[in-house]
């Protein structure tokens, strides 16, 4: 970005800064590991030149457990000023009660729909025709982090393709490692599901299960394989006993486990590790079989609020998340991707870069959040949390309730 851009971002806030009073915004959000941690610290940082105050609602333990203590605060009258979803569904029914600002006003003065890409992030925000979120970050999960010194105290090559990797499991545990890191939360494993998905089985075949809610296809062969797949996964990921994604991702930084799937969020980690993509670990997007990066990410909705200070301070937030010097800051540090196709990213790592070529390729899929309802992900969590703890509960009899699943997904 230029200094003529980088005065214009400077006197975009500045101007709004002038133009609202002062006021303390609650914002929550689930990003409590240390790389969470410091990406948020740059909107709070941004949010607080402007004049006003960043007051941190983070909540611990991941999606699952905040955003239903964010549903009853917003539905229970204490609503806070802005906070964090996936892009996708999760909102809707509270877009649809009427509980959630609109922001198109905001969005055609700033012109967001020319500037944000790919569009299906803006459009992942708009119901009816009107925009009720802002889209910050582009979150792919389709990647498999690996631990280059856990492979070299194995004594075998570090893969470059998820066969080579799970060939790579019996040399693992003889050197004492975990193969495969897996947290023991639900949406950990049923993540994992979906991006063996894409990588084993194609990008049809994911559309046609998540965006068709295709039974057939959910039941078919191409799914079966997937189901082998998950198998290995399982059985490589057997002693993995921690519980949050960044502690099984940890078990990568130090050499304890050889791999974990996980988003690009897991950058974050590494950064804070001090460790460099392509030196310490292996970035493989697609699992090294099917390179494609899924569009999801996180949005920011803001609660229709009484206090006409923070009222006009919601605006004033929602603009400085979009403002491309804030933009580049947060996601270099968050491990994601700006929304902005107008920002420079010449900073970004080698796994970065990665998907930046992916992405510009136009290789994309939508994320799962973009797809499912709640309801559908959360009878996939279930399945998956105990496809992955019971071993006894065969890749044949999990694949005929995961199609019974899609045949009922809305």
């Amino acid at each position: 970005m230029n200094a003529f851009k980088h005065l214009l971002a400077g006197a975009s806030l500045l101007a709004l800064s002038t133009s609202a009073n002062a006021a303390e915004l609650e914002v929550t959000h689930w990003w409590t590991s240390g790389g969470e941690a410091a990406a948020v610290a740059e909107f709070a940082k941004a949010f607080e030149a402007t004049g006003n105050k960043w007051i941190d609602g983070a909540i611990a333990g991941g999606g699952s457990t905040a955003r239903p203590v964010m549903i009853s605060r917003i539905t229970g009258g204490s609503p806070m000023a802005a906070t964090q979803f996936n892009t996708g569904r999760q909102a809707e029914e509270l877009v649809e009660a009427g509980l959630l600002r609109d922001f198109t006003e905001l969005a055609e003065k700033e012109k967001w729909k020319d500037v944000i890409r790919p569009v299906s992030l803006l459009e992942g925000c708009t119901v009816d025709g009107k925009v009720y979120c802002v889209p910050v970050n582009i979150h792919s999960w389709q990647w498999l982090w690996l631990s280059n010194k856990a492979f070299e105290d194995a004594g075998v090559p570090v893969p470059t393709n998820w066969d080579e990797f799970v060939a790579a499991g019996p040399a693992l545990e003889k050197a004492g490692k975990i193969p495969l890191a897996i947290g023991g939360q639900a949406w950990q494993t049923t993540g994992a599901f979906n991006v063996l998905i894409p990588a084993i089985a194609g990008k049809d075949v994911f559309l046609k299960v998540y965006q068709d809610h295709d039974a057939e296809a959910a039941a078919g062969p191409e799914i079966a394989k997937v189901f082998k797949a998950a198998d290995d996964a399982r059985r490589m990921s057997a002693k993995s006993n921690v519980q949050d994604w960044n502690q099984a991702t940890n078990l990568v930084i130090t050499g304890q486990a050889g791999g974990q799937i996980m988003g690009d969020w897991a950058q974050g980690e590494f950064q804070v590790a001090g460790q460099v993509a392509g030196e310490d670990y292996t970035c493989l997007p697609g699992l090294g079989v099917n390179e494609l990066i899924s569009t999801g990410g996180d949005s920011f909705y803001f609660p229709k609020l009484d206090d006409p200070e923070k009222t006009a301070a919601q605006e004033v937030l929602a603009s400085t998340m979009l403002n491309p010097a804030t933009q580049v800051a947060f996601n270099l540090k968050k491990g994601s991707v700006p929304v902005r196709g107008d920002v420079d990213v010449s900073a970004a790592n080698d796994c970065m870069k990665k998907g930046l070529e992916i992405l510009a390729k136009g290789d994309i899929i939508p994320d799962t959040n973009q797809l499912n309802t709640e309801d559908t992900n959360n009878q996939l969590n279930d399945l998956f949390v105990e496809f992955f703890k019971t071993p006894s509960l065969t890749p044949e009899e999990a694949q005929k309730r995961y199609a019974a699943i899609i045949a009922s997904a809305d």
